[in-house]
């Protein structure tokens, strides 16, 4: 298995767990004092579960079962799939931290962080796009 797969599905395993963690708090919300949080949470949830999980998962194996290109058809260099680990991983972070401030002070500034951290995952899947293209191939 490569080492960027690894690297993808073993971050997948723990944003897992970790929206595991925050959907347990998010159920019993109604007991803690700090439930305005917890509802500015929801957001980041979906977000750890759908981006974190599951999209981080499919690149991970998606790259390590994609068909290896042959010498006709050079593999692009790893740092693309290092690149796309950065960057969605980076944007799902920055996006964690800045949504539930947005949504609890809606004329904060960190707004503009939320656009930002959406361009860098989509940075992420052009990256990964750019790197597997060259495998999708016909027979």
């Amino acid at each position: 298995m490569p080492l960027l797969t690894r690297w993808f599905v073993r971050t997948a395993l723990l944003y897992f767990v970790a929206a595991l963690a925050l959907g347990t708090a998010l159920l019993v919300r109604p007991l803690v004092a700090a439930a305005p949080l917890l509802s500015a949470a929801w957001p980041g949830y979906l977000h750890l579960l759908t981006v974190g999980w599951i999209t981080q998962l499919i690149i991970g194996v998606a790259y390590w079962l994609f068909p290896r290109p042959d010498r006709a058809r050079p593999a692009p260099p790893d740092h693309l799939g290092w690149a796309a680990y950065v960057l969605l991983n980076a944007g799902l972070l920055l996006r964690l931290a800045a949504e539930p401030v947005a949504i609890l002070d809606p004329a904060s500034d960190v707004r503009w962080l939320l656009p930002f951290a959406g361009f860098m995952q989509l940075g992420a899947a052009i990256c990964f796009l750019l790197l597997v293209w060259p495998r999708v191939r016909a027979r």
